[in-house]
């Protein structure tokens, strides 16, 4: 998606191609895509000026001389929806958000990962993502609202007619490069039911962008084929949940500054700096990238997903995993993120722990290549392997003494995010489940 387009370029391409509406979207603090439409005869106002939007949406707490904001459409995200409507074509552009007094708003989800990106480029990097997508498809009832019923019983890489999801999967491809993406590859995850598409890497803001895009048309493409597509990290019991692996690459003056062929890993210094940066905001950097109460529902022992703030470049479930590639696709991946996160959050705060470590000369600790849940309490206690935050409480406290990573988010966001994360936590545990009921009822 990283591909630049003007103003003129998307006149142009809208007139031409008979596109009628233009949603113009953007992205609240907890990742929820929201949009205003506006008619193609409005698109070069729209871009010469920006469209007023009341900012409340954005799920924060919006000071009243605040309210009023500016919608500003990057051009190089224009693109049309691959299927016509009852009235024609439609487009989209991802917007950034402005002040009435024209400077880019702190609660902007997306100008939190600028900001990011401008504190490496300062330092010589750009980064580049490229995302492991997994999801859910499950039936709908008979009035089409979702169950968590599965449609097929296939595993990890199945085929058809095991996988019954191939043709949606398929279709989803299809749509997801008509947008623009580049898909690398699809296939059968290990759950029923459970599905993984990656994303070919990707300029972050960009990539940002394009998970956003893609979790709208993976949940249309499916409602078509009268299913119902969920990011819900763990929404069935006892089988595994869905994670989204960030594959993380820096580099420099035209390089990956991850590689070093002399290295008897082939990694960099920077490398294992960039590890050691995202390995000490662990704990805090998984409540931006683990944001929901279910989200550590996933992170369990048993699913390969990650417990313990360790890496290695052969252990699967380590926190952080480095891919066997080496030259310029040389990788580092961050193994706990799930889709609930919400994507320029995430992949700045990723970003900002990482060139921390390398600021500030953090060294990566040595690589724990044998399984580190089979290990017994003293081993990782004696080796200073912590572990991740098992609740959304404990994350959000461990965010709230990281002073690296709430200052990339500044005031306004950490603030809103937290109060209603606390919230969220607050709700959760006053509920009566029915593994309660079942426990409890017939006993006391």
């Amino acid at each position: 998606m990283s591909f630049k387009l003007t103003k003129e370029d998307v006149l142009k391409n809208a007139r031409d191609s008979g596109v009628e509406i233009i949603r113009l979207q953007f992205t609240d603090i907890f990742g929820i895509m929201k949009n205003v439409s506006i008619t193609v005869e409005e698109l070069e106002r729209a871009m010469d000026e920006g469209v007023v939007f009341d900012g409340s949406s954005l799920g924060g707490a919006v000071r009243m001389e605040e309210i009023d904001m500016l919608l500003k459409p990057d051009p190089s995200t224009f693109c049309i929806y691959p299927w016509r409507t009852s009235s024609g074509l439609d487009a989209r552009m991802i917007c950034d958000i402005y002040t009435k007094d024209d400077v880019p708003f702190e609660g902007d989800p997306r100008h939190v990962l600028r900001k990011a990106l401008k504190e490496a480029s300062d330092m010589g990097y750009t980064f580049k993502v490229a995302p492991e997508c997994e999801f859910f498809m499950f039936h709908t009832d008979e009035k089409g609202a979702p169950t968590t019923i599965t449609h097929d019983n296939a595993s990890y890489y199945d085929l058809a007619p095991v996988d019954l999801g191939e043709a949606a999967r398929r279709d989803m491809v299809m749509a997801l490069k008509q947008m623009g993406l580049e898909i690398e590859a699809s296939h059968h995850e290990i759950a029923p039911g459970q599905h993984e598409i990656d994303m070919k890497s990707d300029d972050a803001l960009y990539a940002a962008d394009g998970m956003m895009t893609f979790r709208a048309i993976v949940r249309i493409i499916a409602q078509r084929h009268g299913l119902h597509a969920t990011f819900m990290p763990k929404p069935v019991l006892n089988i595994a949940g869905s994670g989204l692996h960030i594959n993380q690459m820096l580099f420099k003056e035209g390089r990956n500054a991850f590689y070093d062929p002399n290295d008897k890993m082939g990694l960099s210094q920077d490398a294992y700096l960039y590890i050691g940066g995202l390995l000490s905001h662990g704990r805090a950097l998984t409540a931006i990238t683990n944001p929901t109460v279910n989200s550590y529902k996933r992170l369990v022992s048993g699913y390969d997903a990650p417990l313990f703030i360790a890496w290695s470049a052969k252990n699967p479930g380590s926190l952080v995993k480095v891919p066997f590639k080496r030259g310029d696709s040389t990788m580092i991946e961050l193994r706990n993120p799930d889709s609930s996160c919400n994507p320029y959050l995430a992949l700045g705060a990723i970003l900002k722990c990482g060139i921390n470590g390398i600021k500030n000369n953090i060294t990566a600790p040595d690589s724990i290549d044998s399984d580190i849940g089979s290990m017994d309490d003293s081993y990782r206690i004696e080796n200073n392997v912590a572990s991740l935050p098992d609740s959304l409480e404990k994350a959000i406290n461990c965010l709230k003494e990281d002073n690296v990573i709430k200052k990339l988010l500044g005031e306004y966001i950490y603030s809103s995010f937290v109060e209603a994360k606390m919230i969220e936590w607050q709700e959760y545990i006053k509920q009566i489940t029915s593994w309660e009921i079942e426990q409890y009822l017939t006993k006391f």
